[in-house]
């Protein structure tokens, strides 16, 4: 089974009426996994972002390794905010963390109240989301995975990346490309419905 693109919200018979619900979401993951990217292609007001020129300070401790490219990086937070009115009238509150394991004692605050989160995978770099994936499996914080499709990089079936990263088969994994608007808003809608469903099912038990 291969990854499918995020390209259209899976369908959902929420009726949209009602004053809509806030809810916080977090966007995690590795360094330059595209984190910063995906707040600003769906954000609906300018985004905060507290970015930083990489310098050669930080060589030997922040690896470049297959995003050479790079030149800056998150250094506390992004924040945007998006409004939906499908399948169920709500704004979300995004809170990008940043990447690096030596800025993780940032990783509790953001995630205070959250009621999910997207974790975005490097193909180039899958190792790099090892960290946030453990941190939300440690907090309980319901998430889902989603690979960011950067050009050039190896496309995985989803098989071998639930493998590699040891995941359930309740955490979902979808393909998404962060700089695409449409792509990035439906990866939210799959983690929000992703949290409703385990918030449904706990409150059954």
């Amino acid at each position: 089974m291969s990854l499918s693109t995020v390209s259209s919200p899976p369908p959902d018979t929420t009726a949209a009426t009602g004053p809509p619900v806030t809810l916080k979401i977090v966007i995690a993951g590795g360094f330059g996994a595209g984190k910063t990217t995906l707040v600003g292609a769906v954000s609906e007001i300018p985004p905060l972002r507290t970015e930083e020129t990489i310098s050669c300070a930080s060589t030997g401790t922040d690896s470049l390794s297959g995003i050479e490219g790079k030149t800056t990086t998150t250094v506390t937070m992004d924040f945007g905010r998006i409004t939906f009115t499908t399948p169920a009238p709500m704004v979300l509150f995004l809170f990008g963390t940043p990447g690096q394991d030596r800025f993780r004692h940032t990783w509790g605050p953001l995630s205070e109240g959250a009621v999910g989160a997207v974790v975005l995978a490097d193909t180039r770099r899958l190792q790099d989301c090892f960290t946030a994936i453990a941190h939300f499996e440690q907090a309980s914080i319901p998430f889902i995975v989603a690979v960011n499709e950067f050009d050039g990089a190896h496309r995985y079936p989803e098989p071998a990346l639930r493998t590699a990263l040891d995941l359930p088969s309740q955490v979902p994994i979808i393909a998404c490309d962060a700089r695409e608007t449409r792509s990035a808003a439906t990866t939210l809608i799959h983690l929000v419905r992703h949290a409703r469903t385990l918030a449904t099912a706990g409150a059954d038990l």
